[in-house]
């Protein structure tokens, strides 16, 4: 009898945490708030907080790639490798704004926004990211030639990640 007593005014069990936790998980949530008469429960999930602190110094790491490349080791190899390093220099990334899911259509049954070889404009949406269950269009930002898609529909991605590579020349 006891038992029957404490369900009612205890909504929110361990069983019913359990399943908050594991829908979370699930859906990637970091905060879950919700409220059962006079009974409130707040969860929080703390591992969001580093995926969005790690990627902070990948924007730095581009620089030293580009100046990896050295002219001198160019002549070294073929003449031919020297050209395809200095053809895709003048290439410019479109990089997520931010960490969630690479949609490059609208819908699934929908045409992709961008093809290989489609020219964009600044205002141009490439594709959608979804972060926590909201959808964000993302803009070339950029005018020119797609030369590149760097990620698959449905792929998560980082901040930072290159997504396209667009020729401003195109």
């Amino acid at each position: 009898m006891s038992d029957s007593k404490s369900t009612p005014s205890n909504v929110f069990n361990v069983d019913t945490v359990r399943a908050l936790v594991e829908l979370m998980k699930q859906h990637d949530l970091s905060e879950v708030d919700l409220r059962e008469g006079d009974q409130k429960i707040s969860l929080k999930r703390g591992s969001q907080a580093p995926i969005y602190a790690a990627p902070a110094p990948m924007p730095v790491a581009p620089m030293p790639q580009a100046a990896a490349p050295a002219p001198a080791a160019a002549p070294a190899a073929s003449g031919g490798g020297e050209a395809t390093a200095a053809s895709d220099s003048h290439l410019v990334a479109i990089k997520s704004p931010m960490v969630g899911t690479f949609y490059l259509r609208p819908k699934p049954e929908s045409d992709p926004f961008v093809r290989v070889g489609d020219h964009v404009s600044e205002d141009t949406v490439v594709c959608i990211i979804e972060a926590m269950k909201v959808f964000n269009d993302i803009k070339a930002e950029i005018s020119g030639k797609v030369v590149k898609i760097l990620v698959k529909n449905e792929e998560p991605v980082e901040y930072g990640q290159p997504m396209f590579m667009v020729d401003p020349q195109g």
